[in-house]
């Protein structure tokens, strides 16, 4: 593991962008999958309440609309785990022993747990009781709820890695407390973040669905029904999501303060400060942020960015050039400065290279026991060794900023949308208002897109480590060509093509048919 690698970085370049593919197509089924588990669960809960007939055929429309996403969800989801061992293979075998835990669980837990109430779901309603059935549907949402958890586990490990320790004899990062690795607070700040956004999603493609029908005015009462179970379920989601969303700012303010600073376009930090609405960041090359204190334009809400980021409106929020730089926090403690990490890191990794000489020279325990005090004192700052420019460590700020504003934009759009919704529906008038339920119907992509935004805060931000300060992507490549990833690259975004193009055909073929009387 010399830090003076020869990296071919267009097998960086393609490995990420295959990576990014996948997980992208991949999270077009996901949050539709988690959010309509839940509206089928309460449409069969009011079918076993109430014994009426109409909330079994609500209910197994919305089950058939769930059937067809939850497959090609599955499809894109093992080829993304594939791709750890294809190319990333070097990620895979240094920090697999704590990263592979959480997949192995959800592949054999929550997956197997899916795939056995589904099948219950679809194919027994006339052929086990109405409770068991009942209690396979919500059964089905609450396995595919675990998978996303344990997913959720390990992409939150990458981005705050706890509960591990580096043993040199292995040259492996190796789990010593699965409590800290699963219950990590980023952990369970991101599963709940991205639970509540796939409810939102699931609810504003409810709405959007039942939209369509009363523009069309067809199943007028399927359709005024679910709308307004739609719109409920949506403004419980995004109030809940509101009071994650401030918590999780609060927990990358204190775990991952760059990409803070990327999301806000915080160049020069300090205290007071204020929430960016508004910036003149272009989106199309990354800002001067070592050459300006902050964009030539910007309009911001007064000390909202000290109050997320440290719950005291006077708080001290870092920016670029400080974490770059070195800065003192408000408790006396002392961030080190780049050049600083660097120089641990590479200290770290030329301890480890000694170790790895002198255990094979057959040196004294006394003596590897110094080597490795010297390897783990550094080895918070292990992956610096292989930073050679501060512009390295600095995610792509037009993309963070932006997304962000996206991600927040949309879900307060939403909101209005849901409250709109349901204050027209009560007041009996709402078949008048034919440009709020195109809103609605508009709305469906609009979700996704923001849905997407979300995701490319929570990874571009974390660039660019693969996992968080300890492996920089460059690093964990496999050892492979660029045209054979490239290749498969392109194979992927035809195959994913091909897969979104028919899984739209169907879902809209099972819209237009509509619930089954």
């Amino acid at each position: 593991m010399n830090h003076l690698l020869s990296i071919d970085v267009t097998m960086v370049d393609w490995a990420r962008s295959q990576f990014a593919l996948t997980a992208i197509y991949h999270w077009l089924f996901v949050p539709l999958t988690l959010g309509l588990a839940v509206v089928m669960g309460i449409m069969e809960t009011l079918y076993y309440t109430s014994g009426n007939e109409f909330w079994k055929r609500t209910a197994k429309f919305w089950q058939r609309l769930f059937g067809i996403n939850f497959a090609m969800g599955v499809a894109t989801g093992l080829i993304l785990e594939f791709e750890f061992g294809t190319n990333w293979s070097n990620y895979s075998y240094i920090v697999g022993d704590v990263f592979g835990a959480p997949l192995a669980i959800e592949g054999i837990v929550a997956f197997f747990m899916e795939s056995t109430f589904v099948a219950v779901m679809f194919f027994g309603w006339e052929k086990v009781s109405k409770g068991f059935h009942l209690a396979s549907t919500w059964l089905t949402g609450i396995g595919a709820t675990l998978s996303a958890w344990w997913i959720l586990v390990a992409n939150a490990w990458m981005q705050y890695p706890v509960g591990q320790a580096f043993n040199p004899d292995t040259m492996r990062n190796e789990m010593i407390s699965f409590q800290d690795v699963a219950l990590s607070p980023v952990a369970v700040d991101k599963f709940i973040h991205t639970v509540l956004s796939a409810w939102v999603l699931g609810a504003v493609f409810v709405v959007g669905v039942s939209s369509w029908y009363l523009l069309k005015q067809r199943h007028v009462e399927f359709a005024r029904k679910s709308l307004n179970a739609g719109a409920v379920f949506g403004v419980v989601a995004s109030v809940l999501i509101m009071v994650s969303g401030d918590h999780s700012a609060y927990t990358v303010a204190r775990t991952q303060p760059m990409k803070l600073a990327a999301m806000e376009g915080l160049y020069k930090g300090g205290t007071d400060q204020s929430l960016t609405l508004v910036s003149s960041i272009s989106p199309f090359r990354q800002p001067d942020y070592e050459g300006l204190d902050e964009p030539p334009f910007k309009v911001g809400v007064p000390y909202a960015l000290s109050f997320l980021a440290t719950h005291d409106f006077h708080g001290y929020v870092p920016g670029v050039r400080d974490l770059l730089d070195g800065y003192t926090r408000a408790d006396g403690t002392h961030e080190l400065s780049l050049e600083e990490k660097i120089g641990r890191g590479q200290n770290a990794i030329m301890a480890l290279q000694e170790y790895r000489r002198a255990r094979k020279d057959g040196a004294s325990g006394d003596a590897l026991a110094v080597l490795g005090n010297r390897i783990q004192e550094d080895m918070p700052y292990f992956g610096y060794g292989y930073v050679r420019d501060r512009s390295q460590v600095v995610p792509y700020i037009p993309v963070c900023f932006y997304a962000f504003r996206v991600m927040v934009g949309g879900g307060c759009l939403f909101l209005l949308l849901f409250v709109l919704l349901l204050y027209f529906l009560r007041r009996g008038d709402l078949m008048e208002r034919r440009w709020l339920l195109w809103t609605a119907l508009c709305c469906i992509p609009l979700s996704y897109i923001t849905s997407e935004a979300g995701w490319l805060v929570a990874e571009f931000g974390r660039q660019p480590w693969a996992i968080q300060d300890m492996l920089p992507t460059w690093v964990g490549v496999s050892q492979l060509g660029s045209h054979t990833v490239m290749l498969t690259f392109l194979l992927f975004l035809v195959l994913f093509t091909v897969l979104l193009a028919v899984e739209i055909n169907i879902m809209c073929k099972a819209i237009k048919k509509g619930p089954q009387l």
